[in-house]
């Protein structure tokens, strides 16, 4: 990723939200400034909307119709895929590394912009690394999806009830936001399939959401939590509150009061923490996140900034509070940034990001939602089309608006699909080659 030495350079690390929607708006802020590069370096080479993700785990859309090609997206910015092995603030050197390459390489910049996202945590709970399922990645509601409908048809064929009840038992560890929601999303898929197995009955179904707060979905106001749980129950989801996982051993999870639940599949949501790259940069940390000021810059460290979940950014608005780690404010991040930057290369002062947020909306299960936007409260069907209409808005382009739609339409007329996707590679042999008569060929 050499450049000429008369060009600047904008390094962004992280494809999420805040690296690609930085890339984005910087296209635009540059436009018509050739000596200036705009460089990305990305684990993946899409954008994932995650607020969809516990729709593919629950086969409602299909699974590229949440994710945006880098390339697609941006026109004008140069996209490596590769792991960021090592950042030398000093040297203004970024150390990355493709899989299939044998050799890292660096990495120069002029400006560089910190957007690396976070990582799930499972603050050292016992088996939950060895055998706990996430729901961070496309790959993850992939493998949610595939092991649901796996424990379906095994269930189907086992003799034993108790067994079948271990089988079609989930356990979603977190009450925020993406536990809440694929515990609906995973509950709707179960009870909706038994049609299909006729051996099974939904009362063999069991999903249960463990979190330790006092009600459900502590983003919003508790009624709207209460709510929430109200509608959980009426489809059989039960909600373990003020509880926490202590263990799992891949068949029981262990409940810190003492109780176990059987299960072949525990779903964790409830902990995600920045890379130990991020930590171990020699600039203000707190609780392993990067301090930026309130205009995204890290302090005594020209030409570096920080925004989304690995960054702690100031709240003016709350003092000493910092805005939640949400897609809603990486993306406003990310604009101001992109201007912040084109002004600091051009002499001008920044600007403080300042955002109130607008609205926090949740899906529960089967066309019921809850919602809060600009302080009004809604529930039940009028909140799930809400978060459906302003998800499908925020969807990047216009392609994908299109098939999620046609997703969501046909999810109506028709049962989900039943297909596990493939993820491993086909069966090979190799053998000498032989002649019509049996004879190795020469």
């Amino acid at each position: 990723m050499e450049t000429s030495p008369a060009n600047k350079r904008v390094l962004i690390l992280g494809g999420g939200f805040a690296g690609a929607y930085t890339a984005l708006h910087l296209e635009k802020e540059l436009r018509g400034t050739p000596d200036v590069e705009v460089a990305l370096v990305a684990k993946e080479n899409f954008v994932l909307f995650t607020p969809m993700l516990h729709e593919v785990a629950g086969g409602n859309v299909e699974i590229t119709d949440i994710v945006q090609p880098l390339r697609k997206m941006l026109r004008h910015t140069r996209v490596a895929i590769a792991e960021v092995e090592a950042i030398d603030l000093a040297r203004k050197q970024v150390r990355i590394r493709h899989s299939r390459l044998a050799h890292s390489y660096d990495v120069s910049y002029d400006q560089l912009v910190l957007a690396l996202g976070a990582v799930t945590n499972f603050y050292r709970t016992p088996g939950l690394e060895e055998h706990g399922l996430t729901m961070k990645t496309l790959g993850d509601a992939i493998l949610v999806r595939n092991r649901l409908i796996d424990a379906l048809g095994l269930a189907d064929n086992l003799p034993d009830e108790t067994e079948r009840r271990t089988m079609l038992t989930v356990v979603v560890a977190g009450g925020g936001f993406a536990g809440v929601e694929t515990a609906g999303a995973v509950n709707d898929l179960l009870r909706e399939a038994m049609k299909f197995y006729p051996q099974l009955k939904e009362e063999l179904c069991r999903v249960v959401v463990v979190h330790p707060g006092d009600v459900i979905l502590p983003e919003l106001s508790a009624s709207l939590g209460r709510y929430a749980e109200k509608q959980l129950a009426r489809r059989k989801v039960e909600i373990r509150l003020k509880t926490k996982v202590t263990g799992y051993d891949g068949n029981a999870v262990a409940l810190d009061d003492g109780t176990k639940i059987a299960t072949r599949m525990l779903i964790w949501t409830a902990g995600i923490t920045p890379s130990l790259l991020i930590s171990s940069l020699p600039c203000a940390i707190e609780r392993g996140r990067v301090v930026p000021n309130d205009c995204l810059q890290v302090p005594n460290w020209p030409g570096v900034w920080a925004l989304g979940d690995c960054a702690l950014v100031p709240d003016p608005l709350n003092p000493g509070k910092f805005y939640p780690p949400t897609a809603q404010h990486a993306i406003r991040q990310a604009s101001l940034l992109a201007r912040n930057i084109v002004a600091a290369m051009r002499g001008r002062a920044p600007q403080p990001f300042k955002f109130k947020i607008i609205g926090l909306l949740a899906t529960i299960g089967r066309r019921h939602g809850v919602a809060e936007i600009f302080g009004w409260q809604f529930s039940g069907f009028i909140a799930w089309w809400l978060w459906r209409a302003i998800y499908l808005s925020k969807l990047p382009g216009l392609q994908k608006k299109v098939r999620v739609a046609m997703d969501w339409t046909l999810d109506v007329l028709f049962s989900k699909d039943l297909v596990q996707l493939p993820t491993i590679r086909s069966p090979t042999m190799s053998e000498i080659e032989r002649t019509s008569d049996g004879t190795p060929h020469n």
